[in-house]
């Protein structure tokens, strides 16, 4: 993973010269005063760390296991918002652990919460360093120190019961090499999230993830039957069953919990079969009222397909639903809406050929299999655009909400005139890429050219659309989290009763407060 940036940095796209243009001719982006640093240009602070703490941590997961150069300690600083990255590519690292702890069992975790609670110091728990709402910000305040607990090292297909369509995988597990592994017993977890090249399976359950086929396997909170956990206070082994009336569910306790509460070593999560064929295509609608409410009948009223997203008349005029062909420009396009089936092949067609007769049945026109195909190459792509963006002089940001149907489209209004009227003139679209029968997901980016503080330039406009979301009945995060970025907003969407209860998790479980300090609790 690239640092100061997304993934590979052999992927990095080349923004096509009609992209330049728009961005130099509608937004006045013009390119940064200074570039970006190197890694090797950028010195954390001295290591606060007392050296017997430092040795006590070796102690439980050995020498190797600690680290405190500062490489290490870089790449484990912040996350992969878009303040985040502006930060490092300045070469600002203050915010880095003193050191990253990488554990290699769910009792040397419980070994490296013991010596932290004992001298007070802060843990962040790290899987795939994706997340884009400020979880991985060290807080120091009140501590001794900081340490990064990487779960690279927990990253094991524990075991399969293939009866009962059950894995049980380690938390550090990346989503490719789950896949690997599951495909070799004709399985998939069905999961795929833009961050699914790097993110790990323990990140999916911390923050609630979605992935993007989530109308046809669900999000990953619905495919978590079990998980342990350790906690300062010890372990919490939760899910004898796939559902269970013995009281709250505890596991919907620690799903979303981001690292506030203790520290995933374990999932068990459903599993199901490969699908034999996958089929990927393009529908037209005239507007984006009129593609939402196709999308609202399939989801109310079947069949509804695997995967099912709607781009709103500017990303589709911009070709941001199909990033790997950004920049071909489609005016008056309408709104673009990608189905994708999964499954064996008579069960594709029969759906395919329902969802058709509603899709045109409300205004659609089939585009064929390019348009959805095109995305399918590209699913993955946005991030390293976004990367080429800033590098161009943007500053460019993504944020999303869900609401329900009846309340979406003043949702939409909201959000689109928040951040316009706190940013200017800006580039602003939005699609839906996960709906439900109640409801549906809203997932917005946001170009504009950088001004001399852009840090300071999207934390306005995020204090703006989140203040509009929550005023429009939205909720502050679909599959996202809390992190640091959205705590004060959750807040809000909670109530001051809602919060004593998450204080008063926190307080049994973590009484010396390490865990993510700052994160999630309001």
């Amino acid at each position: 993973m690239l640092w100061s940036g997304w993934g590979d940095p052999a992927e990095a796209v080349e923004l096509p010269e009609a992209v330049r243009s728009l961005l130099r001719d509608l937004l006045g982006v013009r390119a940064p005063r200074t570039p970006a640093v190197g890694l090797e240009e950028v010195r954390p602070p001295a290591v606060a760390l007392a050296p017997s703490v430092l040795d006590a941590l070796r102690a439980v997961v050995g020498a190797g296991h600690v680290r405190s150069d500062d490489e290490s300690r870089v790449r484990h600083t912040r996350g992969k918002s878009t303040p985040d990255l502006i930060r490092l590519r300045a070469g600002d690292a203050s915010l880095a652990p003193d050191a990253v702890v990488l554990p290699g069992s769910h009792e040397e975790v419980l070994g490296v919460l013991r010596v932290c609670a004992e001298h007070r110091v802060a843990v962040v728990p790290f899987g795939g360093g994706t997340s884009v709402v400020g979880g991985l910000s060290a807080e120091r305040d009140g501590f001794a120190g900081v340490v990064a607990l990487d779960v690279g090292r927990l990253d094991r297909l524990v075991s399969l019961d293939a009866e009962s369509m059950v894995a049980e995988f380690g938390p550090g597990l990346r989503a490719p090499v789950a896949e690997r592994l599951l495909a070799e017993h004709g399985l998939t977890l069905g999961h795929f999230p833009q961050s699914f090249e790097y993110a790990t399976l323990g990140g999916f359950a911390a923050a609630r993830s979605s992935g993007q086929a989530s109308a046809g396997y669900g999000r990953f909170d619905d495919m978590v039957v079990g998980m342990t956990v350790a906690t300062p206070r010890g372990t919490l082994d939760l899910g004898r069953a796939p559902r269970s009336a013995a009281g709250p569910d505890l596991r919907q306790v620690m799903l979303g919990s981001e690292g506030a509460f203790g520290v995933i070593t374990s999932l068990r999560l459903r599993v199901r079969r490969s699908p034999a064929e996958r089929h990927y295509e393009g529908w037209r609608f005239a507007s984006f009222p009129e593609g939402a409410a196709a999308l609202r009948r399939l989801a109310q009223d079947g069949p509804l397909p695997t995967v099912l997203r709607l781009s709103d008349e500017t990303e589709t005029m911009i070709g941001l639903a199909k990033p790997g062909e950004i920049g071909e420009l489609a005016a008056g396009a309408g709104c673009l809406v990608v189905a994708g089936y999964e499954g064996d092949p008579l069960e594709v067609a029969e759906t395919r050929e329902r969802a058709a007769a509603v899709l045109s049945g409300l205004g659609g026109t089939c585009l064929g299999v390019e348009p959805g195909q095109a995305w399918a190459r590209g699913r993955y792509a946005a991030p390293y655009l976004r990367d080429a963006l800033l590098a161009e002089g943007a500053t460019v940001e993504t944020l999303e909400t869900a609401g329900f149907w009846s309340g979406l489209p003043g949702l939409y209004d909201a959000v689109r005139g928040a951040l316009t009227a706190s940013l200017g003139s800006p580039l602003v679209m939005c699609h839906i890429s996960h709906v439900y029968g109640t409801g549906a997901s809203l997932y917005f980016t946001v170009v504009t050219a950088q001004e001399e503080d852009p840090v300071a330039q999207w934390e306005r406009a995020k204090r703006a659309a989140s203040a509009a979301i929550l005023a429009a009945g939205g909720t502050i995060s679909h599959h996202h989290g809390v992190g640091r970025d959205h705590r004060e907003a959750y807040a809000v969407e909670i109530g001051e009763l809602g919060a004593e209860i998450l204080r008063g998790i926190k307080e049994r479980l973590d009484p010396e407060g390490i865990l993510n300090p700052g994160a999630l609790i309001p």
